[in-house]
């Protein structure tokens, strides 16, 4: 499925309009404070019913207004045989968060018909040089999405988890006995190995995407990805045996320090981490490769591709550089890109471009329907 449309209502500094995005690349420009991001932002919002930027949400209603609304038309790709649907997001201080497709209640299945989402936007960068809880799950998601049948594997070891904690504070205040560990020990082993095999299976599609993506881009060295499980490749029983060597250290502290939640996914360039070593530059492009190489994972997987939202991408690159963004934007897939200035993303035939001026969003033929509210 791809977003055809967007409608706004009262979200931030929008204008209220519907506006017709590119099946492949749609081009946002505008001065920095007209409304780029928030565009973004309203088309993550439908299709999601989360901010992509804030955990305040009621931020995204506009000034004065009761309620913010962003809704999107999706139509099927070329040889997909589905139904066109509308999602809908509001948020409003009276009914809080409320989600709908074609008129009713979402469900938890409703979200597989809607396109995979991949964000870039300056916070974003914590994916990068943040700690390494967020690759961990932004790993875990991709395993989800190229693997269906698999993607229970971390609800799976987090459950255990959060058993095998609850009975270490039950032991450490002396209302269990250590005995009890024993059972919960295996079963945390048990639901590890799953979840590190799919993790290492997900990072080695990713190794050579990445460091293909991160040379198109400009990385001056080799840019390499690879999963660093704190367990290494021990079997059920091999785990079993090292939580209960760690037992007693767990009792004290109250829960598990070691496992698959604390496992890594590093990125390298050269000989030296990313995360500690890299400019901002090299990060910024090192955030684009891992999402060009998730992109081209699920493309070998014959999943559909993502559709990609990329904000001010294109700042700190020089023309070269975005010259060669743009066409691995241009080879498959749907993305919307914002910049400041229409001249730093190369022009494409098939390129739409939208000009966001103090909220109200026009094309190069004129203002788009319903533009020029508040």
């Amino acid at each position: 499925m791809r977003a055809a449309a967007l409608s706004t209502r009262s979200f931030r500094n929008l204008a209220d309009a519907r506006i017709d995005l590119g099946a492949g690349l749609t081009v946002v420009h505008g001065t920095n404070g007209a409304g780029k991001t928030n565009l973004l932002e309203s088309l993550f919002f439908a299709l999601t019913g989360r901010s992509c930027r804030t955990r305040r949400e009621r931020e995204m209603v506009t000034f004065g207004s009761e309620l913010a609304r962003a809704e999107v038309e999706l139509e099927p790709e070329p040889g997909e045989s589905l139904e066109p649907v509308t999602m809908l997001a509001s948020i409003s201080g009276k009914d809080g968060r409320r989600r709908r497709i074609d008129g009713r209640e979402v469900t938890p299945e409703d979200d597989r018909r809607r396109p995979a989402l991949s964000v870039f936007m300056p916070d974003r960068l914590a994916l990068v040089k943040g700690p390494p809880g967020p690759r961990r799950a932004h790993l875990d998601r991709l395993a989800a999405a190229l693997w269906p049948a698999r993607a229970a594997a971390r609800a799976d070891y987090a459950r255990a988890l959060a058993q095998r904690n609850a009975l270490l504070a039950r032991v450490r205040r002396g209302t269990a006995g250590p005995a009890a560990l024993e059972a919960w020990d295996a079963e945390l082993a048990a639901r590890a190995v799953p979840l590190t095999e799919v993790r290492a299976a997900a990072a080695a599609e990713l190794e050579e995407p990445f460091t293909r993506a991160g040379e198109r881009l400009g990385l001056p060295a080799a840019g390499t990805l690879s999963y660093r499980p704190q367990a290494g490749e021990r079997g059920v029983e091999e785990l079993t045996a090292e939580l209960s060597e760690r037992r007693e250290g767990d009792i004290a502290r109250g829960f598990t320090v070691w496992g698959p939640h604390r496992d890594d996914v590093e990125l390298r360039l050269g000989d030296r981490s990313l995360r500690r070593y890299g400019s901002q530059g090299q990060q910024r492009i090192g955030l684009l490769a891992l999402l060009f190489a998730e992109r081209e994972a699920l493309r070998r997987a014959r999943q559909a591709l993502p559709l990609m939202l990329l904000d001010d991408v294109m700042s700190e690159l020089d023309p070269e550089r975005r010259a060669r963004l743009v066409d691995l934007l241009d080879d498959g897939g749907q993305s919307v890109i914002t910049a400041t200035e229409s001249q730093h993303v190369p022009d494409g035939s098939s390129h739409r471009r939208l000009v966001v001026e103090a909220g109200s969003v026009t094309a190069p033929g004129g203002p788009l329907e319903g533009a020029g509210g508040g």
